[in-house]
């Protein structure tokens, strides 16, 4: 067995783990996933009550990682996230309380409602796997991950994250409305259930999710490939509508995910369609729009789309697509 093949096996159960009590999210959930592979974080940007807390504490569970649950609100502060020192009347001196940032995956729900100071609390855990509190650096688990909620549509108690926090999100997801037949089996498993809680048992753990992520790590990707990524993040700084356009961590990005997703369909290999299905989730929230774009209505992932659309496949590679 290769260990492409291992990958897809493992995956696969682990999403039909999830989808027991996560219903109607396939294809989000699957990129969530290999997300977590590569090695990053998501972002899930949508309106509530579409069950993203319920996706990321079952992910966490099938996983195997310790799990906490950050719920945002304006009056947090950055010690709320990361820990801070608490005198000990039995030493007699400070020590550090770890806060619950030091955790397996973070959900931090509702990111965008908590201000900007305590947002950054998470910048150094979520580039450097280790939070700095009074000049001492304290090591995070690993694995480690975050998984965040925002509410797009709410404006008023709520602060935009900077630029550089989006960036250090490896995707952005959108779960959308469920299909009326599965809103119907949502309601159909609760009401079998019998009670409000979930259960996913673990297929893994932390330490076989590690191999798992280094095993990933062993994907080819052509050299042709990793040039088609940096042409199609070059092409989102061009275009007309755009006023900042994907960073170098943007096309990074595509060749990471590019490569989960290959090991999640059992290649040893990435195929342009990988880093095509990928693109919008992985570019688009990292692009600043112009204000005539946003004025006419357009939106970031409809630059990505036809800039995919425009950037040609590498010759020796299209008949892999």
């Amino acid at each position: 067995m290769t260990a492409a093949t291992e990958i897809a096996d493992t995956g696969a159960q682990i999403l039909t783990a999830v989808r027991t009590v996560v219903v109607g999210m396939d294809d989000p959930l699957e990129i969530a996933l290999a997300s977590i592979l590569a090695g990053g974080h998501l972002l899930f940007e949508d309106v509530p009550g579409l069950g993203k807390t319920l996706a990321a504490r079952s992910l966490a569970s099938a996983l195997g990682l310790s799990f906490r649950r950050l719920q945002c609100t304006p009056d947090m502060l950055p010690g709320d996230v990361t820990g801070s020192y608490v005198y000990s009347p039995d030493s007699g001196e400070f020590v550090f309380r770890p806060g619950p940032i030091f955790t397996g995956l973070l959900l931090a729900d509702e990111i965008n409602r908590t201000t900007p100071k305590t947002q950054s609390a998470m910048l150094e855990a979520m580039a450097e796997r280790q939070v700095t509190v009074e000049g001492n650096s304290f090591a995070l688990p690993a694995p480690f991950h975050v998984i965040a909620t925002s509410n797009p549509i709410e404006y008023e108690g709520t602060y935009a994250l900077p630029e550089a926090q989006l960036d250090r999100f490896m995707v952005r997801l959108s779960i959308g409305y469920p299909e009326v037949e599965g809103e119907a089996r949502i309601l159909q498993n609760r009401v079998l259930r019998r009670e409000e809680a979930t259960h996913v048992p673990p297929v893994i753990d932390a330490a076989r999710l590690v191999q798992l992520q280094t095993a990933v790590e062993a994907i080819h990707v052509d050299q042709d490939i990793t040039r088609y990524c940096v042409e199609v993040a070059r092409a989102t700084r061009s275009a007309p509508q755009v006023e900042v356009g994907a960073s170098p961590r943007g096309s990074l990005g595509l060749v990471l995910l590019g490569r989960a997703l290959a090991a999640l369909d059992g290649r040893d290999f990435v195929r342009p369609d990988d880093i095509k299905r990928i693109a919008v989730p992985v570019l688009a929230h990292r692009l600043t729009l112009t204000p005539q774009a946003w004025s006419q209505g357009a939106s970031a992932a409809d630059v990505v789309r036809s800039v995919v659309g425009q950037v040609a496949v590498p010759p020796t590679v299209r008949a892999l697509g």
